[in-house]
């Protein structure tokens, strides 16, 4: 882990939530959407076929203490979870909490309208309340 580097479109698009045992949370920079990336703290990985056997689960088991997390602080009709790497080829996973009347629903969040930036307010808020909703997974 000591040689992970976050790719510049993640650390530009994202602010750190936490780290877990394998991956990096991050929250995408986005007020429309409670929506985390989860990045497999692995050097060069870019498909999830590429992490050894405990890896996997490891991603797996964090990706849905991250949907749980999600549905606890922001309770969403819907998680949606992506592994797509089309833009970013450094392996990420979406976990996208969706309501009913998101701006995207039913589509996906992609190519939905630009992002809208937390403001702070709004950001010190969505981070605590994330932050303790994944700390009491591993209490």
């Amino acid at each position: 882990m000591n040689n992970f580097t976050l790719h510049e479109r993640l650390r530009n698009d994202t602010v750190k939530v936490m780290d877990l045992k394998l991956c990096r949370v991050l929250l995408m920079n986005d007020s429309h959407f409670p929506w985390l990336i989860l990045v497999p703290m692995r050097e060069g990985a870019t498909e999830v076929h590429e992490l050894s056997k405990e890896d996997r689960a490891t991603l797996i088991e964090e990706a849905s203490v991250a949907a749980r997390a999600i549905s606890a602080a922001f309770s969403p009709d819907k998680i949606n979870m992506g592994a797509l790497g089309n833009l970013v080829p450094q392996l990420h996973v979406h976990v996208v909490g969706r309501t009913r009347t998101d701006r995207a629903w039913p589509g996906p969040v992609w190519g939905s309208g630009p992002a809208v930036p937390y403001t702070t307010a709004q950001l010190e808020q969505t981070l605590a309340s994330l932050r303790s909703a994944l700390s009491k997974e591993f209490a």
